[in-house]
């Protein structure tokens, strides 16, 4: 290896019928990355025997963990459901990525803590998740730390992409149908587009700069504020009407702070993703909007 050439990795990459991990097999593609998809017909990562048979077989040097339950308030009727797949699901990844010697990255999210205060929330502040969804994605983040010594654990939020539904996608089709909108303006957080995460992840897992990470679109914004953006750049005329969480009542109790600090991007040497307007920008002309 004189010439310093890189290894080529081989990749798998996890419920890449979903938002992120479309996106990731996108990049790995574009860059000729060799690559396995797999979602729920491959495997079923809730089936520990079945996640070790194909992991091993498949024989990665990675795996890119994108599988996940997230129905925020049907997880709260279904709890052992949402467990499976964010909880155990994870530590059957992870024994098998242990036994083959792979690396992993898991996906984690904001509702891991409290969601209070103001303040950006840093990778090791205490958590607190506030539902079953979070709960259960903090278990998953527990066990891979358990078992690997070799994985990222990357927190994102307010999760949009191509291949998918999404808060964009719904304001785009409430905005064509409704003079008005109502939407929640007490909840602040960051955007995340799945086309802008899935090269950072890509970068990330070629690297030995393991660890937990946060990584969001730059920039704050509420519920509201995303909403009327979406409006302005999409040219409808729609009108955002802000009002408080207390006027939705939800199965699930949602964070009113989803702010993340991404100072462990910046400490490993990583670059941020843009801010989140340029994002919803690039997304509405994928979208064709």
């Amino acid at each position: 290896m004189g010439t310093g050439e890189k290894t080529i990795m081989k990749i798998l990459v996890t419920g890449v019928k979903g938002q992120l991990g479309y996106d990731v097999m996108k990049v790995l593609r574009a860059r000729n990355v060799p690559c396995v998809g797999a979602d729920l017909e491959q495997f079923d990562i809730t089936d520990a025997e079945a996640a070790r048979t194909f992991i091993q077989n498949c024989a990665p040097d990675a795996v890119i963990h994108c599988s996940a339950y997230t129905a925020v308030d049907r997880a709260e009727e279904n709890p052992e459901a949402c467990a499976a797949v964010n909880a155990d699901g994870p530590r059957n990844i992870a024994e098998a990525c242990k036994k083959i010697g792979a690396k992993m990255v898991y996906i984690s999210t904001d509702y891991v803590f409290p969601g209070t205060g103001e303040r950006a929330y840093e990778t090791d502040d205490p958590k607190g998740p506030l539902n079953v969804y979070g709960r259960t994605k903090l278990g998953g983040e527990e066990a891979v730390r358990a078992l690997l010594g070799r994985y990222f654990i990357i927190r994102i939020s307010w999760v949009f992409g191509k291949n998918g539904s999404n808060f964009i996608r719904t304001m785009l089709r409430l905005g064509k149908e409704k003079g008005a909108v109502n939407v929640v303006c007490d909840q602040i957080g960051s955007p995340t587009y799945t086309a802008d995460l899935a090269p950072l992840l890509c970068d990330m897992v070629t690297t030995e700069k393991y660890g937990t990470y946060h990584a969001t679109n730059e920039g704050y914004c509420s519920w509201a504020e995303l909403a009327a953006e979406v409006f302005r750049q999409a040219g409808y005329p729609t009108k955002v009407n802000p009002v408080p969480t207390s006027a939705y009542p939800a199965k699930a109790k949602r964070p009113f702070n989803s702010r993340l600090s991404k100072k462990s991007l910046d400490e490993a040497g990583f670059e941020r993703l843009p801010d989140w307007r340029d994002a919803v920008s690039r997304y509405l002309k994928e979208l064709g909007e």
